[in-house]
């Protein structure tokens, strides 16, 4: 069966990598993103900052691999996604488009709403338009908010968020619930748990530590380094979401699953790993836990697992060694921040 892929969100961290994944398999993957060449964004103009240039070398990347076609796409304009698979009658539509970042969110909540709540309803619309046989979309383990018991299941409550982020993403599950109720939209939202890799994002804490470390900086951690995070390998996020997109993957309706490896780890225990892979002594500050953080995210594997029955499981030391080795050739000197 031939697939028409469309992948929003392609400059991102996770959709990147998603593209030339596919495009490597020979597979012909259609990809937009709002950012423009120079890795601009509505919300993030400068294109001398670390997220730009990220961005821009993620599109650089795409555009010179063969079997993706890149399109520059606000989402959020009316009309502006469904307009643009019109002619290409896409079997499957993953979206990973979204202003992400708790603490962002904390500082600029306003910044969230056109992407994450305007534009996930243009993608809605346009595969309800477009009779598109299955839309993927990217939640997170941020709706399943404070809490300490573990692992976390798709069925638990999630209307407790900690951030306008999470908020975000608890109100795309039900927006999308609401289209399959209405118009048989089958969807599945991916409850991702702490993606971490090569080409990360700038703003969490595997780059920012790691930085920090080289140019031996202090680096603070929260609430004593005791928080627990189900940290999960990009390479890994890549290949279930690929496998829950094909047509094998056994899930309908609208639904969620979670997309982590119930392998919790407290902060210290990750940054003295990051630090044994930079064979370097980190310098550690202690501050207090930081609101709309979360004490603990823990996935249970169990419906991933029912849907696509395995998926790699890359340990954090290897992990962690892949994203060092990328950083040093990213950044020989350590300087970007």
């Amino acid at each position: 069966m031939t697939i028409t892929w469309i992948i929003t969100g392609a400059a991102g961290f996770i959709g990147s990598q998603l593209a030339l994944n596919l495009a490597r398999q020979g597979q012909s993957v259609h990809v937009c993103d709002w950012a423009d060449s120079a890795g601009c964004t509505p919300v993030d103009a400068d294109p001398n900052s670390t997220s730009s240039r990220l961005r821009a070398a993620r599109i650089d990347l795409l555009q010179r691999t063969p079997g993706v076609h890149y399109k520059p796409l606000d989402i959020s304009r009316s009309g502006a996604f469904a307009d643009w698979i019109a002619d290409l009658h896409p079997n499957v539509v993953i979206h990973l488009a979204a202003q992400a970042g708790v603490r962002h969110s904390m500082q600029a909540p306003l910044d969230f709403v056109a992407p994450n709540l305007v534009g996930f309803s243009q993608v809605l619309h346009a595969c309800h338009q477009h009779k598109v046989e299955r839309l993927l979309y990217a939640s997170s383990s941020s709706v399943y908010g404070m809490r300490d018991d573990a692992p976390f299941l798709e069925e638990d409550r999630t209307d407790r968020p900690q951030s306008f982020y999470a908020a975000t993403k608890q109100a795309n599950e039900a927006m999308a619930m609401a289209y399959h109720a209405q118009y048989g939209l089958q969807s599945l939202g991916m409850r991702f748990f702490t993606v971490y890799g090569p080409w990360g994002r700038p703003d969490m804490a595997p780059y920012l530590f790691a930085q920090a470390i080289r140019r031996r900086e202090p680096i603070t951690v929260y609430a004593n380094g005791e928080l627990l995070r189900d940290f999960t390998f990009v390479g890994d996020t890549v290949a279930a979401v690929t496998a829950l997109a094909a047509p094998h993957a056994r899930w309908e309706g609208a639904t969620v699953v979670n997309v982590g490896h119930h392998r919790p780890v407290s902060v210290n225990h990750f940054v003295q790993t990051l630090a044994m892979q930079l064979n370097m002594t980190p310098i550690i500050e202690y501050a207090p836990m930081q609101k709309a953080d979360v004490q603990l995210t823990c996935a249970s594997e169990v419906r991933l697992l029912g849907m696509i029955d395995q998926w790699p499981d890359t340990s954090l030391q290897e992990g962690l060694g892949q994203f060092v080795k990328w950083l040093q050739v990213w950044d020989p000197i350590g300087m970007s921040s």
